[in-house]
């Protein structure tokens, strides 16, 4: 893999210089940061689209980078690594966090979307099937004995409790139960449903 920059001919900073290239430009000397960008440029936007793929935005977080590499000349310690891997890992943070930046845009929108899908709703369906629940509750309730669908009727479509039941029906609470169990049972099997 061949690595265009920084190499030491035609007038161009090694990496030994850039060191010293980076002093500069923490002192603020603009011709120095001309020459650092010239050098690092095109290695920062080589990482840059390999991470973020998409040629615009990397141009625009490879631009970032090199405002960052202005603004934070000072924070460059030579001891830490050369400029080169400085600006290399300044330059893949960044690219990796316009990719995090994009997806998450992309998860928001997604999630708000489907947030704000509604179903086409047939309320003339709907009605007509509640309605067709309805008339088999009711035919299976008329299959109970009167005992079972007075237990039932009053705790389901009253809210009582089986005490509550035994209560009203001035019936032994024990029998209550042994009623409403036979009662849900025939409901169940006249229902179809399945356990």
């Amino acid at each position: 893999m061949n690595q265009p920059l920084p190499f030491r001919s035609a007038g161009r900073p090694g990496p030994t210089d850039l060191a010293e290239v980076m002093q500069q430009v923490a002192r603020g000397d603009k011709q120095a940061f001309s020459t650092l960008y010239d050098a690092l440029a095109p290695m920062v936007f080589g990482i840059v689209v390999k991470v973020v793929r998409d040629r615009a935005q990397s141009e625009e977080v490879a631009q970032e980078v090199m405002i960052d590499l202005w603004r934070q000349a000072a924070r460059y310690r030579p001891d830490a690594g050369s400029v080169t891997t400085w600006t290399a890992t300044l330059a893949h943070r960044r690219a990796v966090d316009r990719v995090r930046t994009v997806q998450a845009a992309v998860d928001r929108e997604q999630a708000q979307a489907a947030r704000e899908h509604h179903t086409a709703f047939d309320e003339v369906a709907e009605q007509v099937e509640t309605r067709l629940d309805s008339e088999q509750v009711r035919r299976c309730l008329r299959g109970l004995t009167e005992l079972q669908r007075q237990a039932v009727t009053l705790a389901y479509y009253g809210g009582l409790t089986y005490r509550e039941v035994a209560q009203t029906l001035r019936t032994p609470l024990p029998t209550i139960k042994t009623r409403m169990r036979d009662g849900l049972i025939r409901l169940r099997d006249c229902m179809g449903v399945t356990t």
